[in-house]
């Protein structure tokens, strides 16, 4: 060989040596210490077993503490007093009465200077019956509204309760989810360690490039992060849930995951038969047209004339007695004082200045208001009937569909991981298929979640079933 042609096979061999330096100088390390799990700070509480909660003792909890449901049922027991007041309005009322009535002395007469009184000392003992006879009291109207409003209350309540077992279901399964998802990212975290270790010793045995084990920690390192993420969603539901259920905030409770044996969508004939029965909303709505229109009935009966009837029975006397003599006629001896008498007092309105025609105008305003209302709410019924229930059927499906695809996932990264060990697949292909069954698992927790969700709103609609 001639001396420029050794000249130039030594440059290109120093070169080729230069590069391969220059590329193991870039290569990053790859071997790190492994990071101490994250640990979030919590709640202090007394060790002792965590509570186990079902989702009816969620319930149960939830309507004990929740302050809107408890401003409902408050609404309730009001509405029901006022019936009950309503009602005793229109009965008569008896009452007792003791006065004494002191009259000055003039020292001539002795009746005292108040013509009004027979004597200087006068006593009163009274039993009192009254009762005013009204339209109102003919038509019953004040406790018909009463009853209507009583009505609405409970539905308004009914309402109440059902939304916020919407909210808690939501919240509930929001926690169950957030547990499975971060058993999945554990366990994806797991997956990928062992990967990026298994190409780590490929790479050593001289099997795989440099760019599989780089791969495989970035795989690595993104879990890791994610299982970090998945701990914190986890605790954050934890605390959402914990707000609802316990009046002192505690986290030391555990919930069960029932997700898998959610009950079954009844056919759509019994769901809207359920709504035109009992729906909430309706009756409300309903009641409360009802009550305005018995407000219109009061306002009408104001114009007639009312009558009050005064029984009274006892005493007015001198002496605080059941037998003394009469101060204006002592010659008359001891008397007997116990006597009655009655008053009779008959009104007729004539003019107030518009203030009865204001009152019924007023009632009208109010009762073509809640009519409109009430077919705005049977319209809305209608449409959260058709929208809550296919939301329900595509919930359902959906289970069906992203269960079928998480188990082809799981299948997916192990017919992968065999491939790559036997040299036929990539880094790049184990990665994708252990980010794909993770995004499967997670889809179908979420879907099963969905349908959860979805039958409790269609509830709100049809009533519990």
């Amino acid at each position: 060989m001639t001396t420029p042609l050794r000249r130039s096979a030594v440059a290109a061999c120093a070169l080729t040596l230069l590069t391969a330096a220059a590329g193991r100088a870039q290569t990053p390390q790859t071997s790190q210490t492994p990071q101490p799990p994250l640990a979030l700070v919590q709640l202090q509480h007394q060790p002792a077993a965590p509570t186990v909660v079902t989702l009816q003792d969620a319930l149960a909890r939830a309507k004990a503490n929740d302050n809107q449901l408890q401003a409902s049922v408050a609404d309730a027991q009001s509405a029901h007093e006022d019936r009950t007041q309503a009602k005793a309005a229109m009965l008569p009322s008896l009452s007792f009465t003791t006065q004494y009535l002191g009259n000055q002395a003039n020292g001539v007469n002795p009746n005292g200077r108040f013509v009004s009184l027979d004597g200087v000392n006068m006593y009163r003992a009274w039993g009192v019956l009254h009762q005013e006879l009204n339209a109102n009291t003919v038509t019953l109207a004040p406790y018909h509204k009463a009853e209507a409003a009583e009505a609405a209350a409970q539905a308004r309540l009914q309402i109440a309760q059902l939304g916020l077992a919407v909210t808690v279901t939501k919240s509930y399964y929001a926690l169950v989810t957030a547990q499975r998802k971060y058993a999945t990212a554990q366990q994806a975290a797991q997956e990928a360690q062992r990967f990026y270790e298994m190409s780590q010793q490929q790479q050593r045995l001289g099997q795989v490039a440099q760019s599989d084990v780089v791969k495989a920690e970035i795989s690595f390192q993104q879990q890791q992060q994610n299982d970090q993420e998945a701990m914190l969603a986890m605790d954050n539901a934890r605390l959402m849930l914990a707000v609802m259920l316990f009046p002192t905030l505690d986290e030391n409770f555990t919930v069960v995951d029932d997700l898998s044996s959610a009950p079954s969508l009844p056919a759509f004939a019994d769901v809207q038969a359920m709504a035109e029965k009992g729906n909430p909303d309706l009756r409300a709505a309903d009641e409360a047209l009802r009550a305005a229109g018995e407000d219109v009935s009061a306002a009408k009966n104001a114009f007639w004339p009312s009558l009050v009837f005064d029984g009274v029975y006892g005493i007015e006397a001198n002496e605080f007695a059941l037998h003394s003599a009469v101060a204006a006629q002592p010659e008359l001896g001891i008397l007997p004082n116990l006597g009655y008498f009655v008053t009779v007092n008959l009104s007729v309105p004539i003019w107030d200045w518009g203030n009865l025609r204001s009152k019924l105008t007023q009632s009208r305003t109010r009762e073509q208001q809640a009519r409109v209302e009430l077919t705005h709410a049977q319209r809305q019924v209608i449409a959260n009937l058709y929208s809550f229930y296919n939301e329900a059927l595509t919930a359902r499906a959906s289970v069906d569909n992203t269960r079928r695809v998480a188990d082809l996932a799981a299948e997916s990264l192990r017919l992968t991981n065999l491939r790559y060990q036997a040299g036929e697949s990539t880094a790049l292909e184990v990665v994708d298929a252990q980010a794909t069954l993770v995004q499967a698992r997670d889809a179908y927790d979420d879907a099963e979640a969905r349908y959860r969700l979805a039958l409790a709103e269609l509830q709100t609609v049809t009533g519990s079933f």
